[in-house]
């Protein structure tokens, strides 16, 4: 390596002084007096073979300054440097070679991807219903065929959290990957990112939403927010979407999603959207092991392990939560919400551990599943609890001298009892 570095060196000089050479040459030329004839005479400076006097670049001589001069052409020395420059360079296995960009890894067919999402099994089936039927009707128009004309806008109904900007994503994917969008991308939008605050105003901004979307699919969550009485705004955001709908029907698509009432309000609410969206699909919540295999799902995306018997109080943390919200549950994301306020936990309980293990920042213990306020409460609970045992022992020590009832009713309660146990011993002896 030593050797090496030497040589570039050694070539970096040749390259140096041929650079200045071939300056020295062009400049020495351009500020030097023109003689009236020609002379061989050595000036003061150097030894000229052109008489100039100047930078002392001749034949074969030195420069004023010291410089080496060369012997040959200025400009075919320096590229001849270079091409050793090069040489030595890729001779020498030690530099680092210039990074080939990395081939882009191959995009996942969008129906995989859809096929792999936890349940949804209605879901897949109507998309890839609707895929197959828009697929086909692209084939017949391509060859001269006449096509039974289709919407492509969509209507997704369902809670939150049950995957429709998931799927709104993927059939964006289905539909270029078919041909009947040129781009593929989504832009997620609400009634935030359309109105404005005035009128007027509200149609440019909704227009530069669906100029990102063209070519593309433009998703409308909770979309019913648009068509609230007597919201011009909310309506002047419609009339833009519908209009465009029309002038881009060849490459734009809307799919509008929300709760199941009100989305189906929505579209009655308007003649224009109801004979724009036609197809609805609707989104129902997650089942309790759907719940529990999207939370072993972000362990496993996240590399935590939850300890076996955590797992079964993972599951009945989900059911209570789910039945505590049994009207407005967020489904997954209901899930991950419960996911990060564990691992927050976890994390807590990890940096209270002076040198923690591998094994230590990936499992999920019992304790995880605990907040720190919880616990502190749990903790001040039998000190509570030992304070008003005391305290209602002496009340009741207190108490009892002074009504005396229940010291009389205590002997009565006693005959009482040995009479019945004196019936139950007569009517044994009679069955027997």
């Amino acid at each position: 390596m030593g050797r090496d570095l030497d040589k570039e060196l050694e070539t970096l000089n040749k390259i140096n002084n041929m650079q200045r050479d071939l300056l020295g040459s062009m400049y020495g030329d351009f500020f030097s007096a023109t003689p009236s004839k020609p002379s061989s005479t050595t000036g003061a400076s150097g030894t000229s073979g052109n008489g100039a006097s100047g930078a002392g670049v001749g034949s074969g001589g030195t420069g004023s300054a010291g410089v080496p001069v060369s012997t040959g052409n200025a400009v075919d020395d320096a590229n001849e440097a270079l091409k050793e420059a090069k040489a030595l360079f890729a001779a020498d296995s030690n530099l680092t070679p210039s990074e080939e960009p990395k081939p882009a890894e191959p995009e996942e067919d969008p129906m995989e991807t859809l096929d792999k999402l936890i349940g949804l099994t209605t879901i897949k089936e109507d998309v890839k219903e609707l895929t197959a039927f828009v697929k086909v009707q692209k084939a017949r128009q391509d060859q001269g065929l006449k096509s039974v004309p289709v919407s492509l806008h969509l209507v997704f109904t369902g809670n939150p959290g049950t995957g429709k900007t998931t799927v709104a994503r993927i059939i964006a994917q289905i539909y270029k990957q078919i041909g009947v969008l040129s781009k593929g991308q989504l832009v997620e939008v609400d009634r935030s990112g359309l109105v404005a605050g005035y009128v007027g105003q509200t149609a440019l901004k909704t227009m530069e939403q669906i100029k990102k979307a063209k070519g593309g699919v433009l998703f409308i969550d909770e979309a019913y927010a648009l068509a609230q009485k007597d919201d011009a705004f909310g309506q002047e955001a419609i009339d833009t979407i519908l209009k465009a709908m029309e002038d881009y029907r060849d490459d734009f698509v809307v799919i509008v999603a929300g709760y199941t009432q009100p989305m189906k309000k929505f579209i009655e609410s308007n003649p224009g959207l109801k004979s724009r969206f036609n197809k609805y699909i609707e989104f129902p919540d997650y089942n309790i092991d759907e719940l529990e295999e999207i939370f072993n799902l972000n362990c496993k995306k996240y590399d935590y392990i939850v300890e076996d018997d955590v797992k079964h109080q993972i599951r009945a943390l989900i059911t209570a939560k789910k039945i505590e919200n049994i009207d407005n549950f967020a489904n997954a994301r209901e899930v991950r919400n419960l996911f990060e306020e564990i691992i927050t936990n976890q994390a807590r309980r990890v940096a209270s551990i002076e040198n923690p293990s591998h094994d230590d920042m990936m499992t999920i213990t019992l304790e995880d599943l605990m907040d720190n306020r919880d616990k502190e409460k749990k903790e001040e609970a039998p000190e509570a609890e030992a304070t008003g045992e005391s305290d209602s022992g002496e009340e009741k020590k207190e108490e009892a001298p002074e009504t005396g009832a229940n010291v009389e009713d205590e002997p009565a309660a006693e005959v009482q009892k040995s009479e019945v146990n004196q019936a139950s011993e007569v009517e044994n002896s009679e069955n027997e």
